[in-house]
């Protein structure tokens, strides 16, 4: 860019910033042509390296007696109040940006034309909700009702709002994009995140030591699960009926368990604290053989991929997990749902292996065809390591950020039919004006 230019003020927004940003952020605020600010929610990870991050906190969160279906939206509303008070503090103190780059799953960019009017915002649709084919409903388990179909019905307000608002989005799948209104399409582009395979690598000298002493190493007969929560939605139900096969086939193998005991996806068990307590219960494993780690730290994270030798990820249709790319570029031999979007990166017998969602016996039967060396592993290892530094650089996801980032401004929002004329800066409303509902 033309060094005597002012350099183009690019602000990101996300909740637990940096989020997906975080690779595309350190690159520009590395260059003298950007000035790169952050918003994100109290309490936000926010270290990136020549990044001033600004947080909000909510005023209130949704009233109890908020009707189910509305309570996602009244939060959204919430969020994005917060963030426009940040937002005009930010133009108050002289800055406006040129390009908003955001995750909007929360609210936050709701009112951001009210402050900058003239801004292009790219947006992040990571998901689009359906009553049915996708994630709900998926699983019998856990039947849909009307009342489900109605709730995700009203829940998708937000997103639809999301999607008229911005000047472009980005999903990080053809899948997740497939999902979005066809009104909608040519505003989206497909840009995965990236994968930095520079670090997440295979690493034959990688050692990891369990709790109980246990040093792991690559070659060893390893079979890792991960997950940020151990969940319904990403299979942890399945893997756990299909443990005591996998143990009676394997009797040399360990098997190691990552994720936190929280909710990111659907809701908690009825009869538990959480879906580990629950299968616990219902299933009887030897506990010397299965260790549950709970959530690590990164480096630990990357040593345990590294000494895998059969990786199993599972998943509703949903949005894909940077964990299944990290355990393919870092040499696992994947067993994956045969779910959407998991077919869209894994190829059967290729670079990973693929099985039904609900058949804990072929889970099993893969996972000892690997250990005993039936399956050449060795090939399908070589291959997810290619597979993921081909389709899924980091180069590649920034070059496509900044395509979307640098491209044509957006058009002039006086020039849109029927919009009345909005100087950028003009300050329609001040925080003091605002009714704290």
């Amino acid at each position: 860019m033309d060094s005597s230019k002012p350099p183009l003020k690019i602000l990101f927004i996300h909740q637990n910033f940096p989020g997906q940003f975080k690779a595309i952020a350190a690159h520009l605020a590395r260059e003298r042509a950007f000035q790169v600010l952050a918003i994100g929610k109290e309490g936000c990870p926010a270290a990136v390296p020549g990044v001033k991050t600004v947080t909000y906190k909510l005023h209130r969160a949704p009233v109890a007696a908020t009707h189910h279906y509305v309570k996602p939206f009244e939060a959204a509303v919430l969020h994005g109040q917060a963030a426009l008070r940040v937002l005009l503090a930010l133009k108050a103190q002289g800055f406006t940006p040129d390009v908003v780059v955001a995750h909007p799953g929360w609210g936050e960019t709701l009112f951001l034309r009210d402050a900058f009017p003239l801004a292009k915002l790219i947006h992040f649709c990571e998901y689009y909700y359906h009553a049915s084919g996708a994630d709900v409903g998926f699983d019998p388990e856990f039947a849909r009702t009307l009342d489900d179909a109605a709730r995700i019905r009203a829940k998708n307000a937000l997103p639809l709002l999301n999607l008229e608002n911005c000047d472009l989005a980005v999903a990080p799948t053809q899948w997740q994009k497939s999902l979005h209104p066809s009104a909608y399409q040519d505003k989206i582009r497909v840009v995965h995140e990236g994968i930095d395979t520079g670090h997440m690598r295979p690493d034959a000298q990688a050692r990891l030591s369990l709790p109980d002493g246990t040093l792991l190493k690559p070659g060893d007969q390893v079979v890792t699960f991960v997950a940020r929560n151990l969940e319904p939605y990403r299979g942890f139900h399945v893997f756990m009926r299909a443990l005591p096969r996998i143990l009676a086939k394997n009797p040399g193998c360990t098997v190691v368990i990552v994720g936190g005991d929280d909710v990111s996806y659907g809701a908690k068990p009825k009869a538990a604290a959480n879906w580990r307590e629950q299968l616990m219960r219902e299933i009887a494993v030897d506990t010397r053989r299965v260790h549950f780690l709970g959530t690590i730290a990164h480096a630990k994270y990357r040593a345990l991929l590294q000494v895998s030798a059969a990786h199993v990820y599972l998943t509703y249709p949903f949005v894909l997990s940077w964990s299944m790319l990290e355990a393919m570029a870092c040499g696992c031999a994947v067993i994956g749902s045969r779910t959407a979007p998991v077919t869209e990166v894994i190829t059967d017998g290729e670079n990973g292996l693929l099985v039904d969602f609900f058949d804990g016996d072929a889970i099993a039967d893969k996972i000892h065809g690997i250990l005993s060396g039936a399956i050449a592993a060795s090939r399908i290892r070589a291959l997810a390591v290619e597979s993921v530094a081909r389709r899924f650089p980091l180069d590649a996801a920034l070059a496509g950020y900044r395509a979307m980032i640098l491209g044509s401004p957006r058009q002039d929002a006086q020039a849109r039919p029927g919009a009345p004329p909005t100087p950028d800066n003009q300050q329609l409303a001040a925080p003091s004006d605002w009714r704290a509902d």
